[in-house]
């Protein structure tokens, strides 16, 4: 006997997004949003990830398609009927009103009693730590305390659906990442389905429990974040998502689920093979600078290859190289900081190597 899934909270059924006419902004959109989950949309400026979520949010409306929450027809539903918690990037909050009244204004905008909107505010103070700051001004609160009220304004009303666009960007590197975090635990924490909207790669790594790439108005890979960056499916996201090597050949032969590149060089790589990587086809092997390996465990690598160590840089936690390889001199590889590194020097003969599992060939 089958089992049935639930359906999903959101579902954006074959959207499409133009503001002229002419260009999408958006084009063959089909992601669905599961409920309870944390899903990030990234990409670069311009990729539609706003576009898609002004979308959701009612800001916007598609040129065609349909958007369901809950399986209703939402697509022409106005913003303040959707029953969606909004976080902005610049926060949105009322100076006039103090912590409390702003917290309590979506609940004071829907009837709600005086004794039932005292009652939930301090309930969403609890929630974001910020209990007994109620009757402060928002002027006189730090960037991360304006955070957390914007957060607990979209939750006050408690919404089944909450989406956040770029909210943490106005903050400094160091309490950006610690709210990524309290973010990521107030999710857990809540169960609230939350879509939340970024072009920083780390952040959308550190947060999700998926990641949706956006590129050009289109959807390009959606995915866990370990799976995006493990197994991109096409150089867009290899390259988007962390740092990759790219090596540009030619298919020489397919057997199975691996496949034979000759490099311009002459050189052959064994690569898992991605898509319509068929005997002839062009291809760029993508390779994460962390899956090479050095001397003697390179040897029992499926590629193995002599290089030239050209640069060595200290990054903390990791050591990057800059080899000379396979008629070439910008192949980078990362090893941990750990012992016995420090004696690499520059100008030193290595042999290098890495898995067929660990490179990727795309043929888009």
């Amino acid at each position: 006997m089958s089992t049935a899934h639930p359906e999903p909270l959101v579902r954006f059924i074959d959207i499409r997004k133009s503001y002229d006419g002419k260009t999408d902004a958006v084009r063959a959109l089909n992601l669905d949003v599961e409920t309870g989950e944390f899903l990030t949309l990234l990409g670069p400026s311009g990729s539609g990830k706003t576009t898609t979520l002004t979308m959701l949010a009612g800001f916007e409306q598609p040129t065609a398609g349909r958007i369901l929450v809950a399986g209703a027809d939402v697509t022409h539903v106005p913003v303040e009927k959707r029953g969606i918690g909004m976080v902005f990037q610049n926060y949105a909050l009322f100076p006039n009103m103090t912590v409390g009244e702003n917290i309590g204004f979506p609940l004071k905008v829907r009837g709600r009693t005086g004794a039932e909107i005292a009652t939930q505010v301090k309930r969403a103070l609890s929630m974001v730590r910020l209990e007994g700051l109620a009757d402060r001004r928002p002027q006189q609160l730090s960037g991360g305390q304006q955070q957390r009220v914007a957060v607990a304004r979209a939750l006050v009303f408690e919404p089944r659906l909450v989406l956040l666009d770029e909210p943490l960007g106005a903050l400094d590197r160091q309490l950006r990442e610690q709210m990524q975090y309290e973010l990521k635990h107030l999710h857990a924490r809540l169960g609230v389905t939350m879509v939340y909207v970024t072009h920083d790669q780390i952040e959308a790594m550190t947060m999700s429990d998926r990641v949706a790439v956006f590129s050009a108005g289109q959807l390009r890979q959606v995915a866990p974040p370990r799976q995006l960056y493990e197994a991109p499916e096409s150089l867009f996201v290899a390259q988007f998502l962390g740092e990759s090597n790219t090596l540009l050949g030619t298919v020489a032969s397919r057997d199975g689920g691996q496949c034979a590149v000759t490099l311009a060089g002459g050189a052959k790589v064994i690569a898992t093979a991605v898509g319509a990587c068929t005997a002839g086809a062009a291809v760029n092997v993508a390779l994460r600078p962390e899956k090479i390996v050095l001397g003697a465990a390179a040897a029992s690598c499926a590629n193995c290859f002599p290089a030239t160590l050209l640069e060595v840089s200290f990054l903390g936690d990791q050591l990057r190289l800059r080899l000379g390889t396979l008629g070439r001199e910008d192949v980078v590889a990362k090893l941990p900081n750990g012992a016995g590194q420090a004696t690499l020097e520059q100008g030193a003969a290595l042999e290098i190597g890495w898995r067929a599992e660990d490179c990727r060939a795309l043929a888009d």
